[in-house]
This record gives C-alpha cells, structure tokens and sequence, in this order.
C-alpha cells in the first residue's frame, strides 16, 4: 500500500505535534492504579502505555518510520486496551456513560469494517427481521467476543419486534 505525499504530511504533523505536546508538559507519572481524570489525555500523560495494534509504540510512529514503510495503516488505529484505559479515566471522571460506549468500542475493534457496516445497517428499522438480529447477536458473541454488543442487538430485535420495526412491518 502506498502511502501519498499529502497522507505523510499529515501524519508527520500530528505526530510532530504529539511529541512536542508530550515534552513540553514535562508531566510525570502517577503510581496510582486506576487511571483518572488527571490521566487524561492518555497518549501526553502515559505515552508508554499507548500502542498500536501491531504493538508499535508512539515514539515508532514517525517520519522516518513512515518514509520506510515500517509504519502501516494498522497502525493508527486504536485499540481495545487504550479504548478501555480511556473508558476508565471517564468512569473515575464520573462519566460511566462515556465508559460504557468506550467498552462497546473496545469489542467493536476486533469486527472488520466492511461487516461492521452491515452490522450498523441491519439496525435500521425495517432492515431485519427478529432473527437476523439474532443471529448477528450470535455472530458478535461467538466469533468477536462482543457480549456486550451481543447484547445490544438482542435488545433491538426485542424493541423492533414491539415497535414494528421489523423487516416486513412497514
């Protein structure tokens, strides 16, 4: 995969100012073990723990790495653990809501995206029927370990089912 001239600019700023960001805050690390709202932003305050999905640290991400390929598209996405560390800094920041979305996010890292859109598209009203949700219910579960948004999608073909939301309701 190439990578264009434009897409290397733009990275190398956002990790030119990461970097920068992260040395002039001069912060130190906490030893508590829970992460709080004095932990945030992750990536400034505890960049050690921040890693790709290829298990890159953030000082691997940079122009030079770029430039010679070692720095994929993979990695610069999130992952389930950094999701969950943020989920926890917003649950000790009294926002449990916050944590709860990052927690589905965290389980969502692992679906490819193309079916992670159909996912999504099946919630539409009037997309699927009862057992479709199900069955990607299932499929969330078992092939993702997704139990939570398992769950999410056993409690819309429950909902669509009373609202008539269902495929051939309309």
């Amino acid at each position: 995969m190439n990578i264009t001239d434009k897409e290397v600019k733009e990275i190398t700023a956002r990790v030119i100012a990461a970097l920068e960001d992260r040395e002039d805050s001069g912060e130190k690390q906490s030893d508590k073990n829970e992460l709080d709202a004095t932990d945030y932003p992750l990536y400034k305050k505890h960049p050690e723990k921040v890693v790709t999905p290829t298990g890159k640290t953030l000082e691997d991400i940079n122009l030079e790495n770029v430039l010679k390929q070692k720095v994929q598209p993979q990695d610069f996405r999130i992952t389930p653990q950094t999701l969950k560390m943020q989920g926890e800094i917003a649950k000790n920041a009294g926002r449990p809501a916050i944590q709860n979305n990052l927690q589905r996010a965290s389980e969502l890292t692992n679906v490819p995206d193309a079916r992670l859109l159909e996912m999504y598209n099946a919630l539409r009203p009037y997309r699927s029927s009862k057992q479709e949700l199900l069955e990607i219910a299932a499929e969330l579960n078992d092939k993702y370990q997704a139990p939570i948004c398992s769950n999410w999608f056993k409690e819309a073909a429950e909902n669509y089912e009373q609202a008539h939301k269902l495929k051939g309701d309309n």
